[in-house]
């Protein structure tokens, strides 16, 4: 008779453990996509802010080895390779003079995908 209550006994104490299966994985699920949107928009910052600082390399170094600031954007792209992805990034290349820095705005097109 023993055996008979102690099986029972078992029984009942593995019903709260998958209960507690149910309620931990979707937590952990929750978690894990939010980490991963959160590594998205890391990245995107960063891609941001890399072609920010390689806009400013490329003007400062025309200007250093031609004498003046490029004329557009295009001029950037053909003569000192600029490359980035135009579908996800809008630079607003402003050109003032040939001997004032012109200005520059990076905008983010479009927040995932």
């Amino acid at each position: 008779m023993s055996n008979r209550f102690a099986t029972k006994k078992e029984y009942f104490t593995f019903i709260p453990r998958i209960r507690l299966i149910y309620i931990v994985c979707p937590i952990l699920l929750i978690i894990f996509i939010l980490s991963l949107s959160s590594i998205h928009t890391s990245t995107l910052e960063k891609q941001q802010e890399s072609l920010e600082t390689a806009l400013t390399r490329d003007i400062t170094h025309c200007y250093a080895v031609e004498g003046y600031y490029p004329p557009s954007l295009s001029y950037i792209e053909e003569h000192y390779g600029l490359t980035y992805d135009k579908d996800l990034f809008f630079v607003d290349y402003q050109p003032i003079a040939s001997n004032i820095h012109p200005n520059v705005t990076v905008i983010l097109r479009k927040e995932g995908s």
